[in-house]
Order: C-alpha cells, then structure tokens, then sequence
C-alpha cells in the first residue's frame, strides 16, 4: 500500500455519475466531484462517495473536521435521509461495516424488526387470500425502523466526533433545501402521482403540484424530527413526539406498530462473515442479512475452478457463476434467517467442505434445473443506497441502508415528515406458498413477533496480508449479491483495473426463475449461443446494481 506522509492514498473509479467527496492532506478543504464513467478520482486525506453532492459534502467535512470514518458515515446517511428520499432514510434499516486501522473489524446490524403482533399469516386481504398490497403497500407492510438506532449505537461505540455535529447538517439541509435534479424531480414526481397518502403529498408537491427540476425542496417536517435526534439521540426517534406520531399513524391505517414496539428497538453489534478467496479476505455481513454467507459460499464454489484461465465473462466462466449462484440462492432460501430466532447453520454454509459437496453438483457443459417445486427467494426492491467513507488513518466504513421499494412504504408520518419502508414485505409470504413466480412459504425467514427480515444487502470490505484494498457495496435489491461477487472476481481473478471492474457487464442467477440475466451488453452473442445450447435461459436487462466503493491503491 502507497503511503504519503503518513496517509493513506486511494483511487476511486466513480460510475453512472455518483458524486465523491474527497478531504486533501491538509483537510483545509474538501472537493466535491461528479465523477463521469470510467474516471479515476484520488485522494489522500479522506473520501466519501454516496449518491447525493450535500451528503458526500457533510460526510467529507466532518472528516476535514477531525472526525472518523464512522462519524462520516453517520453524517452522510442523515443527509441522504433528506436529499435521496426514495431509500435514503430514519424511517427504514440496514447493515454497516467497520474495518479498523489495525485491521480489526466488525458488523452493526440495524435491519428493521417485526412488531410484536406479527404473525405468519399477517399478509392476506379480507377474503382469506395471500395480498401482495398488504404485503408490500400498506401500512402492516411497515417493520420496525433501524437506522437511527444504528447511527446511534455507532457513534457510542466507534465515533470520535460531538453527536450534535454529525446530524446538524441534514437539519440545515431539510431546514434551507436543495435544488432537485432532473432526475430526482422526475422521480418524485412519478412517486406522488401513484400515492393517495395525504401527508406523502403534501412532503413531496407544492400544494399537490409536483415539483420540477430547478425547485428548492424544503421539508420542515424533517427537520424538526432530525432535531429531536440530534437533542436527544436515539431516543428522540423512539421515544417521545416522534414514536407518538409513528404510533398515531399505524393506528389510523390499520398497521401494527406501538410505541412498545418502538422503545424496544435495539441495534445488535455481530461478528461479520469473513471468507478467504486466493488469499484476499472478504469481509461482509452476516444474518439477517444473507449477502455475507451467499457471497463467500458461492466464492468458496468459484475458488475449485481457474477462473481466470477461463476468460471475463466467456460462456465457461458464466456457467460456472450461474451455477454457484443458483446453489447459493437455494441455500438462502432454505436456511437463512434473522439468527436471534432461527439456528442458522453460517459454518456450514461457508465451509470448505460444503462448496466441495455442491461444486461436485455441477456438470460443466450442462445447466442444472431449479424445479418449481423447491424453494425461492422472496422479490426485492432495487431501491436501497450504498455508500463508502474511508479516512485518513485507514479506517473504512460500508454502509448499505434501504426502505425497501422505492419511497418504501409511501407513507410519509404527519408531523415527522419521513418515509416509513415497507420491508415486511421481505418476510416470506405464507406458510407453504411458493410460486414459480416469486413467493415463498419456507420456514425460517416468515413473520414472527420481533424477528428481523432477510436480506440480500452486502456492504463490504476486501483486504489482503493486513492491508485494506477496496470498500464495496451496490443497491439493487436481490442482485445485490451477485453484483458485489462479480466486482471480487473482477478484481481478483481477472486482475482488472478498478474502472474495468466496476464497468463490466453483470448476470444475475437466483435460483428461481430458473434464468441468467444479463446486463445489456454484458454478453457476447456467440456467448448467448454457447450457453442456451447448455441448457440456459437468458434474459437481457439494464443496468444491475452501482459498485460504489474505494479502492486503495497498492
């Protein structure tokens, strides 16, 4: 690893137009960049790349200020929780991890919980019949909320910087406004249109007129709940006006959430998942989050074959990346779950020995098939936000939050002026339902009182012989997994640069349905020939997830 006077020096490769915030040696000043595809940004003093220019700005000055990388993290994800609505949030959860200067790391887990009068069978209409509105659209579809408690439990463990301090700027941010993007105004727009919530309008319109790109958009709201937590930390979110508003909200609309259920709410720190591939150590998050265990046991599978000798993305290669995400995604469904209610076999899982027994599976020149009848992976929104803070001394966050759908729930609380998510609808449907078609009614990941969802976020961190290489995330719901996985092998087996690793074109297998899709792009038309006469499906998308990570130089 390059040093400069005592810092560390890093690359990062920025794409689809993200924006990086990144600190100088003398952190005098921050320099806010929209990075174009393809182009190499560096820097030496600190970095922060996230998906909105104020909330890389707030993390990037608390840096400058003298604050870690943690206390980065938490600055920006309050500020992404006012200027990226759709997933930015306080009213949903995710998974953070942490790598220490000495190498050391750990996981924060602050994934939404069910509350207390959830059931299996929560999830049907009046008629007795399995509803994906209730499911995914309404207000029973609303857990539990993590990210404060998980900025805050953060900060008490790892933070080095005034609590007031990290929080302050989303107040200014709500208080003040923003200017909105084409693209965000576009998207709010088309959020408010299919929204009927009369608090969710008046948030996000001026006086039900959408807004357009160029408007200031402020939200008082907000900021008067972001307040309560900058005075009175967590417990301004979990207690007092703002669960009184939450709880007065379920009420009305049929949901289930107490304030009971809101003072019960506690961040769990977990040991993380950590695999060796060809001598790096992949350091990722364990259950209740499934992207740790899926991604070292389909490495694990990957690690018995030269897949570099095999050639990025040639019809051998995407065989053999098919066939371990179809074994892994089956697993997932099978055995994994929130681990404080489920005895979740991760040794097992992300053993040597397992990744033989199913390598053994897999004829090279044949596709296998997922029959209908066994298990499948419940559907995910593409909408969560991943971002990476590395500082000065090396320490390196990864951060991937969410409200599940886009704009998650659409409920915006009266009074409080956030988003709810709407992440029960990542329980599994029903006892015994599962369909070809996305539903699952397998044991471990339904409903239960306090019980955390499953997940396919992966917030990441690569290191290899002691030093820190790259910190790595993607949103994209279910593929995240498989997005992150391709970015290791990019960088690891076929040794491309960062801006390669992170452009190439990405597939996507889960298990069922039973297809490889593929990026557009990502696959030549020979390759496509080669692999349906193996027996596989293809389907060609847009883009898959967005590799927002830090790569160090060596």
């Amino acid at each position: 690893m390059r040093i400069r006077n005592g810092v560390f020096a890093w690359t990062r490769i920025v794409v689809a137009l993200l924006w990086v915030a990144v600190v100088p040696l003398d952190a005098a000043a921050q320099t806010l960049v929209r990075g174009a595809p393809g182009e190499t940004i560096q820097a030496a003093g600190g970095m922060v790349v996230s998906e909105h220019p104020e909330a890389s700005r707030a993390g990037a000055e608390v840096l400058a200020a003298g604050g870690n990388a943690v206390d980065a993290a938490i600055a920006t994800g309050f500020a992404l929780a006012v200027t990226h609505p759709s997933a930015g949030n306080i009213g949903g959860g995710g998974f953070m991890i942490v790598r220490f200067p000495d190498g050391t790391t750990t996981a924060l887990d602050f994934r939404e919980r069910a509350p207390a009068a959830a059931h299996p069978e929560m999830f049907v209409d009046a008629a007795g019949e399995y509803s994906s509105t209730v499911h995914h659209r309404s207000h029973l579809a609303v857990g539990v909320p993590g990210t404060v408690a998980g900025f805050d439990k953060a900060h008490r463990l790892y933070g080095a910087m005034n609590w007031e301090r990290l929080v302050y700027p989303s107040i200014v941010l709500a208080e003040d406004g923003f200017e909105l993007s084409e693209r965000l105004a576009g998207s709010i727009a088309r959020f408010v249109e299919r929204v009927d919530y009369p608090a969710t309008i008046a948030a996000f319109s001026s006086d039900g007129v959408p807004y357009a790109a160029g408007d200031t958009l402020r939200q008082y709201d907000l900021a008067g709940s972001l307040r309560r937590i900058m005075l009175n930390r967590s417990a301004g979110f979990y207690q007092g006006e703002t669960a009184r508003l939450i709880a007065e909200e379920m009420q009305r609309g049929g949901g289930m959430i107490t304030e009971a259920d809101l003072a019960a709410y506690r961040a769990r720190e977990r040991a993380p998942i950590v695999g060796d591939y060809r001598g790096y150590d992949v350091v990722s998050m364990p259950p209740p989050s499934s992207g740790g265990v899926a991604m070292v046991q389909m490495l694990e599978i990957l690690e018995g074959y030269d897949i570099e000798s095999l050639g990025h993305n040639t019809s051998r290669s995407i065989h053999l990346m098919a066939e371990a995400m179809r074994r892994a995604y089956r697993d997932r469904a099978t055995y994994l779950a929130d681990p404080d209610y489920v005895d979740v076999p991760i040794h097992w899982l992300t053993s040597e020995a397992h990744a033989a027994t199913l390598r053994a599976t897999i004829d090279r020149s044949i596709a296998s098939v997922s029959s209908p009848a066994d298990v499948q992976m419940v559907a995910e929104s593409m909408e969560t936000t991943h971002y990476s803070v590395v500082d000065g001394s090396g320490m390196a966050v990864s951060v991937t939050y969410t409200l599940e759908g886009g704009y998650g729930s659409g409920i915006v609380v009266p009074g409080a002026g956030f988003l709810l998510n709407n992440e029960m609808g990542d329980f599994n449907a029903r006892p015994g339902l599962t369909t070809e078609t996305g539903l699952i009614g397998t044991e471990p990941n339904l409903a239960r009182p306090g019980q955390r969802m499953l997940s396919s976020m992966t917030p990441t961190i690569l290191a290899r012989d002691g030093e820190l290489v790259a910190v790595i995330g993607s949103p994209g719901g279910r593929t995240i997994i498989n997005t992150v996985l391709q970015l290791v092998i990019n960088l690891v087996d076929h040794r491309m640069g960062f801006p390669q690793a992170v452009e190439a074109g990405r597939i996507h297998h889960q298990w069922l349905p039973d297809r490889i899709s593929a990026e557009e792009g990502a696959l030549s038309a020979a390759t496509v020939e080669a692999l349906e006469a193996m027996g596989h499906t293809i389907s060609v998308r847009g883009g898959q997830g967005l590799a927002h990570s830090i790569l160090i130089d060596a």
